[in-house]
């Protein structure tokens, strides 16, 4: 990339203006390193990269550039879960103990697969202090949970289950399909469509990854509700739990035991590309260039409201599908202007996002973490030039 060029990639003609407003971001928006790549039936018409891998800004982001893609990957995770559906192997109404007997253990044996992905299953934490390295150790964790009794009942409200959603999930397609959720997603899904996304990142594939920024504090100008503020006002209950236990979430990314485990709710690596890929197959009727990946009835279910309202953990109103978020009752928490969109955002402002009605796929990946729990603003302002291109 030279000098004077801010982006590499491609980008269709119509779409100039998304192309200008992803420049933006790094002349205004303080963006270190990121790409956003967008399908529209099928095609790719963008697909844009820049700035740097690195937080000292010497090695250029290319093309290869991997991220940690933090809750964008449980769009990823559900994405399993529903082709096991597809499949006959999975029934959203069956009883998670079906599957996963040792479920059952504090009054959790009724409690069906529908909760799990749509976060009514009263388990965003676990409640006993877990060891630092519980984190990469798949086994604690489901064990941990298996004992947890639910922090409300069942199905009566939701709350986001930040982390502990990819070790639920996970554990019911691994006890259904012998294959861990990582080796699952590689093999039924990644490699068929050409993904370069991995749920538990090889080593060799290490020296590719964007070193990610520390989450930032919220200053005085923050807009909206940050992670850190609702940490502050409850440091010992279920929400500082919820992302504090095991501790060690606090070490961050940037190292080799995060980017090898499989932490499904939470440590994907890939790219905008990827992104934007799978869900133009989801956008598109569920299939892309002869690859099925799932069925059209599922992908009503994707983005069927199961839970809406006031979110016990993140503390403001949310709402879910099973497994993807919808679009948000919250300014600026819109996957575009059609109330069909769903996907999934994560920590810091990466997002994935299908959009069936206009037959879009939307990626987007950074490697500066913003304060904001839903769509960062700098996802959002990109959300809108691309539907003011489209018209």
């Amino acid at each position: 990339m030279s000098a004077t060029t801010i982006s590499e990639g491609v980008c269709a003609p119509r779409f100039r203006a998304v192309r200008e407003c992803f420049e933006e971001g790094f002349r205004s928006r303080n963006e270190i390193g990121a790409a956003l790549a967008i399908s529209l039936d099928g095609e790719t018409v963008v697909d844009l990269w820049g700035g740097h891998a690195d937080q000292a800004r010497h090695t250029p982001w290319r093309r290869d550039t991997l991220v940690n893609l933090y809750s964008t990957t449980k769009g990823m995770t559900a994405l399993c879960a529903h082709q096991l559906v597809d499949r006959g192997k999975l029934d959203l109404d069956a009883p998670v103990a079906r599957y996963w007997p040792e479920f059952a253990q504090a009054g959790k044996g009724d409690i069906p697969l529908r909760w799990l992905l749509s976060h009514r299953a009263g388990l965003p934490a676990v409640s006993e202090p877990l060891a630092s390295e519980a984190l990469y150790d798949w086994d604690a964790m489901t064990t941990a949970l298996a004992r947890q009794e639910p922090w409300w009942q069942p199905g009566e409200k939701h709350g986001y289950h930040a982390l502990t959603f990819g070790w639920l999930v996970g554990e019911v397609v691994r006890r259904v399909t012998g294959r861990s959720l990582g080796a699952y997603f590689r093999d039924e899904i990644a490699s068929p469509l050409g993904l370069d996304l991995h749920i538990g990142l090889a080593e060799k594939e290490h020296a590719r990854v964007a070193e990610m920024s520390p989450l930032p504090l919220p200053d005085a100008d923050s807009e909206g509700l940050s992670l850190a503020q609702i940490l502050s006002k409850d440091p010992e209950g279920m929400v500082a739990k919820s992302f504090l236990n095991p501790p060690s979430m606090m070490a961050g990314p940037n190292h080799a035991a995060w980017r090898k485990a499989e932490i499904p709710a939470a440590n994907g690596h890939g790219s905008a590309r990827d992104l934007s890929r799978v869900y133009g197959a989801l956008s598109c009727g569920g299939s892309m260039d002869g690859v099925h990946v799932l069925t059209s009835e599922s992908i009503e279910g994707c983005r069927s409201e199961q839970s809406s309202g006031p979110d016990a953990v993140l503390q403001l109103p949310t709402r879910f599908g099973l497994g993807f978020m919808l679009s948000q009752p919250v300014p600026g928490g819109a996957f575009g202007p059609h109330s069909g969109a769903f996907g999934h955002p994560g920590a810091g402002g990466s997002v994935g996002f299908a959009d069936p009605e206009a037959r879009i796929g939307f990626g987007y990946v950074m490697n500066r973490m913003g304060p904001h729990i839903l769509l960062d603003p700098r996802v959002t302002v990109l959300i809108d030039a691309l539907y003011e291109s489209l018209d």
